[in-house]
């Protein structure tokens, strides 16, 4: 049997795995900014009933809020005809109450007691993934290690599957941007119905639509009239006709009204003498209702006056994600039920929180069912970024929003503490994703830039290289664009994205961004620097993978030399060298400089790191490969055992690390011709690797072609032929005729047919 090398994503800001072999490199990735506080998500862990699940930011309801019946008729008609899954469009201009519509529905269902009500904001791709993910978390379906795309598909699996026995469940896409990313993750069959709101007209092309207009005159004036004091309904109709009966202008105009005590006519004034072009700059007047802009922007001013710190708080509001902002994430990450939170943090909390609870009532800001999420609608938040840009303060709000997520940041932990984080690094991903639509079309921030690419670490720390790859490969476009191609942090990008290919196991594409990052580096910062000395690893470890040592192994020991004598020798980079320059010694099957060298690195980082430190787990791994290697299993299984249970207990059973081990160990016992305890191994590895790298991953075809050389072992062909031709068939789709897992997966297969 051939083992395979296969990669894993980035456990760390100083690891990379490289299993088949056993070996773990450790592959540098620069511009992690973390601390060690794990940041979790209010609202994430909501308790509810055995009965009920329900999920998302559901909008809570308004002040004034005016249900409308024959529209939610309508919509029921619509969602509940009979069939699979049956999908509705709620459609309409902007402001008119699409997503209050959805809302109604949802809390009517809700009320009837349907087993499972899921919000899920639909704007991007990203979104939608990620919602679906949270429904899976509820549904007990995302495993410990899933990432979000594996997650989703579980969740529209089980929509998929629900039977139509009993009530059904509701899922809404709320503002859908395009039709095709909604529809792709619309469940196929099955009982549950799902709703879609928004503004393109393309979803009536599909689906059957509920078109949502504005008010009638009776509803506005039942809006109106509802304060206390204004029993005025030709007054109220008049200052209807004013705003065009549009719901959420007359939201704004009845909250303003209740606070400043003032008559409709008294308001009609304000908003005719209302100065609009004192505050919008010319041509944005037109994207905005008649009235409309007046009614928000007379709230803004009023708000600004009477509520200390409204204005700022509202500029913030207006550049963050439309889809709602954790009310955690702005007390800068803290939370006020935190018995050891400093009183000056506290206070800071509190004060926060009667911000947002004053802006509520100018009904300028909402917030989710449960109250952990802030909502601000988009034509609210519209009309004040105008403001903002025409006053020339649309940069500072951007950078105010900057640094509130650079604290975010600070406190999400990298490697493999992240997979505990994760709802706080699609927090993150969410509200930097919002600013940089904001910023694309200029120059966007390098600040802004720096998040996107800690971004980018914690997706590879989670394995979800796809979405990883794709935000690299931006931030390296952009940050070449606004910083030039050798600035330190487009060097940073360039290495960081050709590690991401790396773990994908894409050497074509990682090797040449390799080689010019280290040029460009040696060139702009000095052989002796340690991002340089970082790039030097990993093109190494890079030429390791694609088995060219005569490269490799020169390159490790002039960083392992440099290393020593800049860092020292207990530095966990000078470690991390000393372990890969063994992993290439070990990949040369130069037995007699690798073991050694492994054992001098587990001692020493031991002694420094501690038995239980991820990257001591990684070299103890690495020598139990190494004595494998070398024909010792009596050394070898004893230590791969320790390992694993010691990866089962700090990283869990699905960490990518953790079933890197447990291959490596089946591949030892597969050597110790005990395959009774290495073929449940293997089998155990694959499902995961396939759950939660995807069936394409590396990784997963390795563990396909281990599994298969069992059988072979074993004399099983009829499970070891077919598994063999559906491997290489996958591999030459996946990596070509030529990568080194394809040729290897070839030999195989033919000596299995001699």
């Amino acid at each position: 049997m051939t083992t395979l090398p296969s990669s894993s994503g980035p456990s760390g800001p100083a690891s990379n795995s490289v299993v088949g072999t056993g070996v773990v490199n450790d592959l540098i990735q620069i511009g992690h900014v973390a601390g060690n506080v794990t940041v979790t998500q209010g609202g994430s862990e909501r308790p509810v009933s055995a009965e009920q699940i329900v999920e998302g930011d559901i909008p809570a309801q308004p002040p004034g809020f005016q249900l409308r019946e024959r529209l939610l008729q309508d919509l029921h008609a619509q969602v509940g005809a009979a069939g699979a899954a049956v999908v509705s469009a709620v459609t309409g201009t902007p402001g008119v109450g699409k997503t209050m519509l959805a809302a109604s529905y949802a809390w009517a269902c809700q009320a009837a007691g349907w087993p499972v009500v899921a919000w899920i904001s639909a704007e991007t791709p990203d979104q939608i993934v990620t919602g679906l993910a949270g429904l899976a978390h509820r549904l007990g379906l995302r495993d410990a290690d899933d990432d979000a795309a594996t997650a989703a598909r579980k969740a529209k699996a089980w929509l998929s599957a629900r039977s139509t026995d009993g009530l059904p469940g509701l899922v809404v896409f709320d503002n859908a941007a395009q039709v095709t990313p909604v529809a792709a993750w619309c469940p196929a069959t099955g009982s549950v119905r799902v709703l879609i709101t928004s503004r393109n007209r393309e979803f009536r092309q599909r689906y059957a639509a509920v078109e949502v207009t504005v008010f009638t005159p009776e509803q506005a004036i039942a809006l109106l009239v509802g304060q206390p004091g204004l029993d005025d309904p030709a007054s109220a109709r008049d200052l209807a006709h004013d705003l065009g009966h549009l719901p959420l202008a007359l939201a704004q105009a009845a909250a303003l009204i209740a606070r400043r005590g003032l008559t409709f006519a008294a308001y009609r004034r304000l908003l005719a003498a209302f100065p609009l072009a004192d505050h919008l700059s010319p041509g944005t007047h037109s994207a905005y209702p008649d009235g409309t802009a007046q009614a928000i922007l007379l709230s803004v001013e009023y708000a600004e006056r009477t509520i200390e710190g409204a204005g700022e708080m509202l500029r913030m509001l207006a550049v963050l994600s439309p889809a709602g902002v954790p009310r955690v994430l702005l007390n800068d990450g803290a939370d006020p039920a935190d018995p050891e939170l400093p009183v000056a943090d506290l206070a800071a909390t509190i004060a926060a929180q009667e911000v947002l609870a004053a802006l509520a009532d100018t009904s300028l800001i909402g917030f989710s069912e449960d109250g952990t999420t802030v909502v601000m609608h988009r034509l609210v938040q519209r009309a004040i970024r105008d403001r903002a840009a025409r006053d020339g303060d649309l940069p500072a709000a951007i950078d105010e929003a900057i640094t509130l997520l650079e604290t975010w940041n600070a406190r999400i932990p990298g490697g493999a503490q992240t997979w505990a984080a994760r709802a706080a690094v699609e927090t993150l991903l969410e509200q930097t994703d919002a600013l940089h639509a904001l910023t694309a079309l200029s120059a966007v921030p390098p600040r802004l830039l720096a998040l996107r690419n800690s971004c980018g670490l914690y997706l590879s720390d989670l394995a979800d290289l796809a979405r990883a790859i794709r935000l690299f490969e931006q931030t390296l476009t952009e940050r070449e664009r606004v910083l030039g191609n050798d600035h330190p942090d487009t060097l940073a990008s360039r290495n960081n994205l050709a590690s991401a290919y790396y773990s994908a196991g894409d050497l074509s594409r990682a090797i040449p961004l390799f080689e010019q990052t280290l040029t460009d580096s040696t060139w702009v910062l000095g052989g002796g620097h340690p991002d340089t000395l970082a790039f030097r690893n990993n093109l190494a470890s890079a030429y390791q993978a694609a088995e060219d040592f005569g490269r490799a192994i020169p390159l490790f020991e002039q960083t392992l030399t440099e290393r020593e004598r800049i860092l020292g020798n207990d530095h966990p980079h000078t470690l991390a060298s000393r372990n890969n320059l063994a992993s290439a010694y070990q990949a040369a099957e130069d037995f007699g400089r690798a073991i050694p060298l492994f054992e001098q690195t587990l001692t020493e980082r031991e002694r420094i790191l501690g038995n239980d430190h991820p990257h001591t787990l990684n070299t103890r791994n690495n020598l139990a490969s190494a004595y494998q290697a070398a024909g010792n299993l009596g050394r070898a299984i004893p230590l791969f055992e320790q390992t694993l249970t010691e990866r089962e207990r700090i990283l869990g059973n699905d960490h990518p690390h953790t079933l890197n081990t447990r291959n490596n160990l089946a591949s030892a016992y597969q050597a110790a011709e005990d395959f009774g305890r290495a073929i449940p191994l293997y089998e155990q590895t694959l499902t995961e690797r396939g759950r939660i790298l995807g069936n394409d991953h590396p990784d997963t075809l390795a563990s396909r072609n281990h599994l298969a050389s069992a059988y072979e072992s074993t004399g099983d062909l009829g499970r070891a032929m077919p598994l063999y031709e559906q491997t290489l068939n996958d591999c030459k789709r996946v990596l070509g005729d030529d990568h080194q897992i394809t040729r290897t997966v070839q030999n195989n297969l033919n000596r299995a047919k001699e």
